[in-house]
């Protein structure tokens, strides 16, 4: 298809509706006008249609003129800002232009292929932002829930706006929607509950959501106004509209607006730790232009709006994780009092069971079973461990269609429709398992999800369901969905109960000699690096994953005091380890492997003697474990905070320059929010996610700060 003939958005058919180029939408809503300038900002190279009229230059062209050469202030305040990353988000300017002069909001970035992009509205009258950020910043932070966050955030959107409808819609694992909250006028129909499928909002429109987080649609009936000329003169390209507020919408998502009966729209991206959590999605029934101050206000709520969320979260989460821990000291305690840790697992079944939000577990531990809660028969559930033995191994499998999965095991759905499962240790058949019962129940779309699309008599032309009615699906044969928090709590319990089994299996081998080949076997296949002494000192395993850490020709190792000359502080470890064989002290500590290969290793070291009896010892136990995700999720903790401390600083010395002490309030505020964030992802467990959870949290007080910076010097003029 050659450039004249190709339609704007691409083709939209049933088969490519995924891969519609709404980033290349060649024209624009006409509440605003566009400019695309030479790299140096000097040149107009592509312009909308209505520029000129815009500019009240009537129809003298553009394209081809300097952008000095326009009456006014543009050019100059275009030019100071040529400096900033005007590639990762457009920077908001005000300026004085056209015949006669008035005052315009340009949004001012470069798109990939080079360039300068300057979109251009007309501007109301500055307004006092600080009561009511200060306000919605107040009401956010004492949010106690998720359910509380999102009905405060619909209200607030719902006030600052004025559109009929408010929505803070959320997406699932699978990429639905679901309205979890909602403020709307008293005539208009709830949406409250209603599900959406993934396929209403196509992957390169979420993918959008994140880099342009607002977007205004003013109204639906638009006629769009095109980018003259269409490609670029300089690399004849489209223009890549990924970041343009103005940019035309696309044609199948403004029909599916018309579907509804939504005349203009606003909608807001919360994002969360990086990923697209949700939206805010305000609906008008009449055309609505929403100013950029009011609009940048929101965005700046958005980002405290997501920073709560990710502490809420991760509260949830961090209590979880210490329900964990307390089973596990309850299971240490037990080796010592009874010799054995699984009574302890099943004695406090409910931490067992609500931590993971199951209704049955089982243990399937050297061929005995033990349960609680809801079940299925011991055969079965010997049945499901041999399936699972069958099956390609994974740390973790999750279903929620047991039955689909396998049909032999449909008749256990009132039990065991849901299933979690982890391999405790190395030996086939050892499993910790997790039920949840089949849950009948009626799904409320908002029309029929497997009717999206309505393809018309030409091909080209693709319209979404007509019907926004509620339509019902009745749901057999599935479960609740596992979360992302349930499967993080199996993880951990499963990793306590693998080193309790782990350990139990080290010590069995030193008690019972006969016994040695067959736990050896267990031990030296273990995933952890692992060292068993005798008495005296001498090694009497060293595991393969332990070996796999060593260079290749290292020496021999025959006793304990041979392992110093290993790691990179061999007087230290050595005094340790001395003191674990002469005084029989336990030790926990850090030390670094050297390494050939590159830089030293850090582990984690736990050495403990092990006794029959108060008065035998046994012999010894060395552990390893890598240090390094600890150390990073320590060094993201340093980071997280200096860079609050910095970003306090710098913002609040530049409000101070400004005159405008007030902001501070706002600033300290917004702050607080994203160090309570932090402080409740510090607390977790996962310390791989942990640098990447905590730079997605500093990121959006960046974000924030910036857009209180832009509101503070949009408001105060030119």
């Amino acid at each position: 298809m050659t450039k004249t003939s190709a339609p704007a958005f691409g083709e939209a058919d049933l088969s490519n509706c995924e891969r519609e180029q709404i980033h290349l939408a060649g024209s624009i809503q006409p509440h605003g006008a566009l400019l695309v300038l030479d790299d140096a900002a000097e040149i107009v190279l592509q312009c909308s249609a209505n520029a000129g009229a815009f500019l009240g230059l009537g129809e003298a062209p553009l394209v081809g003129r300097r952008l000095a050469s326009l009456p006014g202030t543009l050019a100059a305040r275009v030019a100071a800002q040529l400096d900033a990353p005007l590639h990762r988000r457009p920077i908001a300017i005000r300026a004085r232009l056209g015949e006669p002069a008035r005052d315009v909001d340009a949004l001012v970035h470069r798109p990939a292929d080079g360039g300068v992009v300057v979109e251009l509205e007309y501007a109301d009258a500055p307004v006092a932002v600080r009561p009511d950020i200060d306000d919605a910043a107040q009401r956010v932070l004492g949010a106690a829930s998720l359910r509380a966050l999102c009905d405060i955030t619909a209200s607030l959107f719902k006030e600052l706006t004025g559109y009929d409808r408010v929505m803070v819609y959320r997406f699932d694992e699978l990429g639905h929607g679901e309205v979890f909250s909602e403020r709307r006028e008293p005539e208009r129909e709830a949406f409250l509950g209603n599900r959406y499928p993934a396929s209403d909002i196509p992957q390169i429109a979420r993918r959008l959501y994140l880099e342009t987080r607002v977007r205004l649609l003013a109204d639906v009936e638009y006629e769009p106004v095109p980018i003259l000329p269409r490609f670029s003169p300089e690399h004849g390209r489209e223009l890549d509209m990924s970041l343009c507020a103005l940019r035309s919408m696309s044609p199948v998502h403004l029909q599916y607006l018309k579907n509804m009966g939504v005349r203009a729209t606003l909608v807001l991206s919360l994002v969360v730790g990086g990923e697209l959590w949700g939206l805010v999605a305000c609906h008008h029934y009449a055309p609505r232009i929403v100013p950029f101050q009011l609009r940048a206000m929101g965005e700046l709520i958005a980002e405290m709006v997501a920073t709560r969320i990710s502490a809420l979260e991760s509260f949830v989460q961090t209590q979880s994780e210490l329900v964990v821990r307390r089973l596990e000291q309850r299971m240490v305690e037990a080796i010592g009092r009874d010799g054995d840790w699984r009574a302890a697992l099943f004695d406090g079944s409910a931490t067992l069971l609500q931590s993971v939000g199951a209704t049955g577990a089982a243990l399937v531990y050297e061929g005995q079973v033990m349960t609680a809660g809801e079940v299925p028969a011991t055969a079965r559930i010997r049945d499901i461990a041999t399936w699972l033995d069958e099956r390609a191994r994974e740390p973790l499998y999750a279903t929620t269609t047991l039955g689909r999965e396998m049909p032999a095991f449909a008749p256990l759905a009132d039990v065991a429709t849901g299933l979690v499962a982890t391999p405790i240790s190395a030996t086939p058949g050892e499993y910790l398992l997790w039920f949840r019962p089949e849950r009948v129940r009626t799904v409320v779309w908002g029309g029929d999800p497997n009717k999206p699309v309505i393809v018309g008599a030409d091909p080209r032309q693709l319209s979404p369901r007509l019907s926004f009615a509620q339509w019902h699906e009745r749901v057999e044969g599935t479960s609740d969905p596992w979360g992302k928090g349930d499967l993080q709590i199996a993880r951990l319990i499963s990793g306590t109960v693998a080193d309790m089994v782990l350990q139990f299996r080290s010590v069995r081998m030193l008690i019972a000699q006969d016994q040695l080949d067959t736990l050896s076997r267990q031990v030296r296949g273990a995933s952890q690096p692992m060292i068993v002494a005798g008495p005296t000192g001498r090694l009497l395993i060293v595991n393969a994953a332990f070996e796999a850490l060593l260079d290749p020709g290292h020496p021999a190792l025959r006793l304990i005091e041979d392992l110093p000359a290993l790691f990179t502080e061999p007087l230290t470890l050595g005094r340790r380890l001395d003191e674990l064989i002469a005084d029989d002290r336990p030790w926990r500590g850090e030390a670094s492997l050297e390494s050939a290969r590159g830089q030293p290793r850090p582990l984690t070291l736990r050495a403990e003697p092990v006794y029959a009896s108060a008065d035998r010892k046994l012999g010894y136990i060395l552990s390893f474990d890598d240090a390094a995700d600890r150390r990073a999720a320590e060094a993201a903790r340093r980071h997280f905070h200096d860079g609050m401390l910095d970003r306090r600083l710098a913002s609040a010395g530049r409000l101070d320059a400004a005159g405008e002490r007030d902001y501070r309030e706002v600033l300290a505020t917004i702050i607080e929010n994203a160090q309570l964030a932090g402080l409740e992802i510090t607390y977790g467990d996962d310390a791989d996610a942990m640098p990447r959870q905590l730079d997605a949290v500093r990121a959006s007080v960046a974000r924030a700060s910036e857009l209180l910076e832009q509101l503070l010097w949009h408001a105060g003029g030119d």
